[in-house]
């Protein structure tokens, strides 16, 4: 934590010490007094009734995130963003490092990180980030933060966003560390390796995006993480009222993964609206080789394949799912429902079916309250799950 807050200040002052007009000191004091300020409460209940366990969970947990971003100077600016995880009450749920095992998993472990910390170089068509960052791509489905954890996923290393016009944008990081959501106490917390995330998106009109993806992993303690995807997506819009996207990739074993693989992924969702009740209607596969399912380490797994969160890791005969969804809004409350349909991609096995509903109301203008419910019911996979969520939300 030290050396990362050390780091971030070296840079700091490399960064003004070559102004003309202004000495290294009023340079950072400039930048420190155009600072800003910014915070995020968090409270959240989440309730966990799984078969085959002696107890339910009951986790009350609050998240206090306090973030400073500088003034810039020259385009230059630092970050830095401290989160704390605190249990209100007992802590009545295997929080992954707590030992309490009888427990269902909820895992949104205590303490207190440096959540980001960098510097930032902006120009007109680049944004150059140093240091531990948050880094969502897309939808997420391959690289994200997994926001929906107390304790968010965030990346060390170096990112280049270059935008040559307003068609074009060209991302690319190079990562050495993830800091997972399990928190520092826990051997898994953090993923060291050489990643390089490569992420190029061009629109090909007003309402068409094409984006060419290669993801390269390389972990030093979880080689059978290691892996290569390269892939493909198209979102756009057609007949006016249907937004639709695609999207594909293929995923070979890399670097020290002890298999030897080559897998496939697809999606295809659609999207539309019938006067005020939106539909949702999508298809998504990952595929089995030599009995490894396509993996998505890094991607924040809680937006997809349903909130109870039985897919975080696919199997190896890999996952079918099919699901249908609809959403409104009654008297200022969005309301949601999804239902899952979960198979095998190889073997025809009934994993089991889910139905996630959603609710969501906007106290106020910096303040929301959400509540979420998942059943999950088992076929051939996992064990029925029940979860319940109440958040609520306060930004300052």
């Amino acid at each position: 934590m030290k050396t990362q807050l050390s780091i971030i200040a070296t840079l700091v002052l490399l960064g003004v010490s070559h102004q003309a007009n202004a000495s290294i000191h009023d340079g950072v004091e400039t930048m420190l007094e155009q600072g800003k300020a910014s915070g995020v409460l968090r409270y959240r209940y989440e309730y966990v009734d799984q078969a085959g366990l002696q107890k339910k969970a009951d986790a009350s947990t609050l998240l206090t995130r306090i973030n400073f971003t500088t003034g810039a100077l020259n385009g230059f600016k630092a970050v830095v963003e401290m989160d704390n995880v605190t249990s209100i009450g007992d802590e009545n749920y295997n929080s992954t490092v707590n030992g309490n095992t009888l427990y269902p998993v909820v895992a949104d472990p205590t303490g207190t990180e440096v959540n980001q910390a960098h510097l930032q170089l902006n120009t007109d068509k680049a944004q150059f980030t140093l240091g531990r960052q948050r880094i969502n791509l897309d939808d997420q489905r391959f690289v994200g933060g997994v926001a929906w954890r107390q304790n968010e996923q965030t990346y060390d290393g170096y990112r280049v966003v270059y935008s040559p016009s307003e068609a074009l944008k060209v991302d690319y990081s190079y990562i050495y560390n993830v800091n997972r959501i399990f928190g520092e106490k826990s051997a898994a917390g953090d993923l060291h390796g050489a990643v390089h995330l490569g992420n190029v998106s061009y629109k090909l009109n007003e309402t068409t995006s094409l984006t060419g993806f290669a993801y390269l992993l390389d972990f030093d303690t979880a080689a059978a993480l290691s892996t290569q995807t390269l892939g493909m997506r198209l979102s756009g819009k057609a007949f006016d009222s249907v937004n639709y996207t695609l999207s594909y990739a293929t995923q070979q074993d890399n670097a020290d993964n002890p298999k030897s693989f080559d897998t496939d992924y697809l999606l295809a969702e659609v999207k539309g609206k019938v006067s005020s009740v939106g539909w949702t209607v999508g298809y998504e596969v990952l595929g089995s080789d030599n009995g490894v399912g396509f993996s998505t380490p890094l991607a924040t797994a809680h937006k997809f394949q349903g909130f109870a969160d039985k897919f975080l890791g696919t199997p190896g005969a890999g996952v079918k799912d099919f699901y249908v969804g609809i959403n409104g809004a009654v008297s200022g409350i969005k309301l949601s429902a999804t239902y899952h349909q979960f198979d095998s991609d190889t073997g025809s096995v009934d994993y089991g079916n889910e139905i996630d509903l959603t609710a969501a109301y906007k106290v106020s203008e910096k303040c929301n309250l959400l509540v979420k419910y998942a059943m999950y019911d088992a076929e051939q996979h996992a064990t029925d799950t029940d979860k319940l969520w109440v958040m609520l939300t306060h930004k300052f």
